[in-house]
């Protein structure tokens, strides 16, 4: 097994008194693409949202068991949490982009993270545009508002600003699921070119997108789980009866 970068012990979460996650146990492996499968309400963006503590916004939130990145439980040891998600990006299923123009939304972070040379912002907009895979389409533009732009152009902008504070980590909530099957197909290009620098965890419904984007699965179900190998045994080859069932098409 790699390097792991995140791994759940004995997790278990709640909201208020319903259980989330039981007993979760997975180790997740770096710099590659780790996706979590499973039916709606089985606890996948529930793992996601702790990774990043973005469900402590949420009342009556929460967590028993260990959750360790790099080696620090985070929810044991004091966390600064702005750190926490500058380290641990997150993209979600519908495209969020600033009020702002292109070039402020990607140089957000890196402004409130203390760099204001304009010469420096410039640089680190033109590269995570480029790694973002959108720098040609809007090259020109950098001025316009970014909500003006189609929903697969803006949400390779939100991939773009996680990227300019350089986390180690991105979490992927159905990034592709409300896109059209040409902006899906450049969001998972983006997302295997970024696997060689980023540990990237995602959340997909679509079996195909799992099967041809990620390096390991996971299956969840009823907060479980279930199983969890390389794609290739997943898909091919699982051990357990309701992962076979599952990727069969018999229940999600």
């Amino acid at each position: 097994m790699e390097n792991t970068k995140i791994e759940a012990i004995n997790l278990n979460t709640f909201y208020g008194k319903n259980q989330a996650l039981f007993n979760l146990n997975i180790a997740i492996p770096e710099k590659h693409i780790t996706a979590l499968i499973g039916p709606s309400g089985c606890g996948k963006s529930t793992f996601l949202r702790t990774i990043n503590k973005m469900n402590e916004l949420i009342e009556g939130y929460s967590v028993k068991g260990d959750l360790i990145i790099d080696g620090i439980d985070i929810y044991k040891e004091r966390v600064d949490t702005v750190l926490l998600r500058k380290k641990v990006g997150m993209i979600f299923q519908k495209s969020n982009p600033f009020p702002k123009t292109i070039y402020d939304n990607v140089a957000y972070g890196p402004k409130i993270n203390g760099q204001n040379k304009k010469s420096k912002l410039d640089e680190i907009v033109e590269t995570n545009l480029k790694r973002a895979a959108i720098w040609d389409e809007v090259k020109d533009r950098l001025q316009e508002s970014a909500v003006g732009l189609s929903g697969g152009q803006q949400q390779r902008i939100c991939i773009a600003r996680a990227l300019a504070v350089n986390p180690e980590i991105l979490l992927m909530d159905e990034p592709a699921s409300a896109l059209d099957p040409i902006s899906t197909g450049k969001i998972e290009e983006l997302i295997y070119d970024l696997k060689n620098e980023i540990t990237i965890v995602i959340v997909t419904h679509n079996m195909q997108q799992a099967a041809r984007v990620s390096d390991y699965c996971g299956f969840f179900l009823n907060g479980c789980l279930i199983e969890f190998d390389t794609t290739k045994k997943i898909f091919t080859n699982p051990k357990e009866t309701e992962t076979q069932n599952y990727i069969t098409g018999k229940f999600g």
